[in-house]
């Protein structure tokens, strides 16, 4: 279940990633869509030199999809993703798409994305008052918060896998607590020593220390931890009954564990979990 669990957690994590470059690239590439409609003559065909080169830009040009389909789609995607990811920023993404209730007037600074879609122009005694080049810096803060979403996914990845990471334990320590109460003492006892082991390895990978034996054990993790100076002498004897007690119900079918075994094992795990970090 934890092995399915975990799987699961790295996938959906991988997901978000894949999904935020996705979404970044298709948003530069509709950066350039925008440029195009308002650009006009030589300013666009060098735009399009530098981005395709000389020879590549009449196919270029032809291949282009619409601005208009392609940029309702990149928003609503990006919208949920952002909800997920940077929630503050939830309301200034909506706030560059969306006309403000209660505008009054359209100038350079209220101009928003709804109005470029639609090509909203103002003019005022016959001169061009706003146009739709007032999009472009709407659109490009969209675009820089959705990169912002990025970089926060990235530096805070460490701590969304620790958060995942801990809400699965404490479902496998609830799992364990629920085989004891119906005295399934072995398998609870077994469940627990396998959180305990995995916490272990998993401390172990967020201070660096390197580990060795192919599959290690709660005992070979608890070793390294104290010669890492990353827990004490008692934390390290405290462990060391924890995981005899978890070879007791893993390991030895001539003695059966007891209920007061198991109940240490579980709430011991359960404080390691909080203490050893």
């Amino acid at each position: 279940m934890t092995d399915w669990r975990e799987y699961a957690m790295a996938t959906n994590l991988e997901r978000f990633r894949k999904d935020l470059d996705r979404l970044i690239s298709q948003g530069e590439r509709l950066e350039f869509l925008m440029l195009k409609e308002v650009m006009q003559g030589d300013k666009l065909d060098e735009l399009i030199r530098k981005q395709v080169g000389a020879e590549n830009a009449k196919a270029f040009l032809k291949d282009l999809p619409d601005l208009h389909e392609d940029y309702e789609a990149w928003y609503s995607e990006s919208l949920a993703l952002l909800r997920q990811i940077l929630p503050d920023r939830v309301s200034n993404f909506i706030g560059l798409y969306e006309k403000p209730k209660g505008r009054k007037s359209i100038d350079y600074g209220n101009y928003v994305m709804q109005d470029f879609l639609q090509g909203l122009q103002v003019t005022l005694h016959g001169k061009v008052k706003v146009d739709m080049k007032a999009a472009l810096p709407q659109y490009t803060q969209q675009l820089a918060i959705l990169k912002a979403a990025k970089t926060r996914f990235e530096s805070s990845l460490f701590e969304i896998r620790q958060i995942l990471q801990a809400d699965i334990f404490d479902s496998e320590i609830s799992a364990a607590r629920e085989l004891m109460k119906h005295n399934y003492l072995r398998a609870a006892g077994t469940i627990a020593g396998v959180v305990l082991e995995k916490h272990l390895r998993q401390v172990c990978d967020d201070h660096s220390v390197t580990i060795t034996k192919g599959n290690p054990g709660i005992g070979d993790l608890n070793e390294l931890l104290k010669a890492n100076s990353i827990i004490d002498v008692p934390q390290w004897r405290y462990i060391s009954m924890l995981g005899d007690i978890r070879n007791l119900c893993s390991h030895n079918k001539h003695k059966e564990p007891t209920i007061e075994h198991v109940t240490d094992l579980i709430d011991g795990t359960d404080k390691v979990l909080k203490t050893v970090v």
